[in-house]
């Protein structure tokens, strides 16, 4: 079990945490602080409404990310239903068919070489 110590609004709190969480809690105590530190100046110097403001604001950002989570699960919903339509934008038709000459001249110049090899053995 790891325990790290978190400094918010200049006070220092223990916190015990799951080995290799320290760095992830260590960044959440540093959230917290600089979110309280924003929000001190409309608490009038009253550290408890400080705190308050502060549990106020951060649980409008979770609702808020919870909100778009549920706006994306819908998105994400409504584009797998949705049907699936493949387009072929290959070749143009003039490019095709050189190709398709060009492999044709390959394979029979292939050929004459084989049936001259075999002449040859």
């Amino acid at each position: 079990m790891g325990e790290i110590n978190l400094n918010i609004d200049g006070r220092n709190y223990p916190v015990a945490c799951d080995d290799g969480q320290e760095e992830r809690v260590f960044q959440l105590g540093n959230y917290v602080d600089g979110r309280l530190q924003e929000v001190a100046g409309a608490a009038a110097g009253s550290k408890s409404q400080a705190m308050m403001l502060t549990t106020l604001l951060l649980a409008d950002e979770v609702f808020d990310l919870k909100e778009q989570m549920k706006e994306v699960g819908k998105t994400n919903s409504r584009l797998q239903n949705e049907a699936k339509t493949i387009t072929y934008q290959g070749l143009a038709p003039t490019d095709e068919q050189e190709i398709t000459t060009m492999i044709s001249r390959m394979t029979a110049r292939i050929e004459q070489i084989c049936n001259r090899a075999r002449k040859v053995a």
